[in-house]
C-alpha cells in the first residue's frame, strides 16, 4: 500500500499566515498615512539628538508623487493580503480546476510582490542609516514585514521550477531597484535648485572655524523663502522659544534650515534664547530655569523639542498652517 505524503505545516498555514503580516504591514503604514495627511506627529520614542519616525515622515523622500509614501505602502501590503486569502475565499469548492489555477496565479503575484516590496524597503533601510540618519521603529518593522512575506512565499508551498524564482527575483528586483533611483533621482542630485516645491535641499553644516560670540556664532549663508519667514512669524506669534549656545554647530544647523531672512525674525522676536555666558544677549538664568539639556531645545506650546528640527516638524507642532514649501532639510 502507498503512503500518502502528508502535507508539511508550514504549506498549510502559509497563506494565513501572508495574511495576517500584511494585515500588519497594512495597518502600520495607514496609520503613518494617516499621520501624514493629516499633520499629525507619530507615537514613536524619541532620544534627544537622535532623529525618529517624525523626522523621516517630513523628509523629502518621505513622499512620492505628490503623496505619502505610506500610502503606497498601505496599497502593497493591501495587495497582498488580497493575494493571500483570495483562493480561501473566491474560489469554489466544488470546482478544484479553479481553484488550482487562482492558487497558481496569487502565488506568483505574491512572489512577485514580495520581491519587489523587499527590494524597495532595503533602499529605504539604506536611505534611513545614511542619509536621514533616523531610528524609525515603523520603518524598520515594515522592512521585516517585507523581508517575512518573501520567505513566507517561497517556502510556503512546492515550487517546480527554482531556476524560474532565481529568474523572477532577478528581473523584478532590476525592475524594482532602477525604478526606486528614477523616483528618487531629484532628492539625490546635489544640484536642485533651492526652493523648488518638492525637492528641499539637504542641509549638511560641518564647521570650519570658531564661531564668534559677537555675532551669535556662524555667519548664516542659506537665504529663506516666504513659507521659512511665514513660520517664523507663527513661532513668535504663539511664543515659541529655542534655547540655544553660540557654539553649538546643531544650533546653527538650524538656523541654516530656517535661512537668514527667517532667523532674523526669530531673532527680532526674542524666540532665540541664548543659554551660553559669553554669547551675545545670553540669559543662562532661563535655560536653567527652562532646566535645558542640550542644544538646540524648543519649547512650543509648553511641550519640549530637543535636537534639530525639520521645519516641517515645528509647523506641525506648533499648529502652522501656511505655506510649507520648506526650501531645506536635515
Amino acid at each position: 500500500m502507498i503512503r500518502r505524503r502528508s502535507t508539511p505545516w508550514i504549506h498549510k498555514w502559509s497563506r494565513p499566515l501572508i495574511a495576517a503580516i500584511a494585515g500588519c504591514g497594512a495597518l502600520t503604514t495607514g496609520y503613518l498615512t494617516i499621520e501624514k495627511l493629516t499633520g499629525g506627529s507619530t507615537a514613536c520614542v524619541a532620544q534627544a539628538g537622535v532623529k525618529g519616525c517624525n523626522d523621516v515622515l517630513s523628509s523629502p523622500w518621505a513622499t512620492v508623487f505628490g503623496q505619502p509614501l505610506a500610502l503606497f505602502g498601505f496599497l502593497a501590503y493591501t495587495s497582498m493580503l488580497i493575494f493571500a486569502l483570495a483562493p480561501l475565499v473566491f474560489s469554489s469548492p466544488d470546482n478544484n480546476n479553479s481553484r488550482k489555477q487562482l492558487e497558481n496565479l496569487t502565488w506568483w503575484l505574491l512572489l512577485v510582490g514580495a520581491i519587489a516590496m523587499s527590494v524597495f524597503s532595503g533602499y529605504l533601510m539604506y536611505l534611513l542609516a545614511f542619509q536621514i540618519r533616523a531610528f524609525c521603529p515603523y520603518c524598520i518593522g515594515s522592512a521585516l514585514f517585507s523581508t517575512s512575506l518573501l520567505v513566507l512565499t517561497i517556502i510556503g508551498r512546492t515550487w517546480e521550477d527554482i531556476g524560474q524564482i532565481l529568474f523572477t527575483a532577478l528581473i523584478v528586483g532590476m525592475v524594482t531597484l532602477i525604478g526606486t533611483l528614477g523616483i528618487y533621482a531629484g532628492v539625490n542630485q546635489s544640484d536642485v535648485t533651492p526652493g523648488t516645491p518638492g525637492q528641499p535641499v539637504k542641509i549638511s553644516f560641518v564647521p570650519k572655524e570658531d564661531p564668534n560670540p559677537a555675532i551669535g556664532g556662524w555667519q548664516i549663508t542659506t537665504t529663506s523663502g516666504e513659507a521659512e519667514i511665514a513660520l517664523a512669524r507663527h513661532l513668535a506669534k504663539i511664543g515659541a522659544k529655542e534655547y540655544v549656545a553660540y557654539w553649538c554647530p546643531h544650533c546653527h544647523e538650524q538656523k541654516l534650515i530656517f535661512g537668514k531672512e527667517a532667523y532674523q525674525e526669530i531673532d527680532n522676536n526674542n524666540i532665540k534664547v541664548e543659554c551660553a555666558p559669553e554669547g551675545l544677549k545670553a540669559q543662562p538664568e532661563l535655560c536653567k530655569a527652562a532646566k535645558i539639556g542640550g542644544f538646540p531645545t524648543w519649547i512650543i506650546n509648553g511641550k519640549s523639542y530637543s535636537g534639530v528640527q525639520n521645519l516641517e516638524e515645528l509647523a506641525k507642532a506648533s499648529g502652522y498652517t501656511g505655506p510649507r514649501n520648506f526650501k531645506y532639510f536635515k
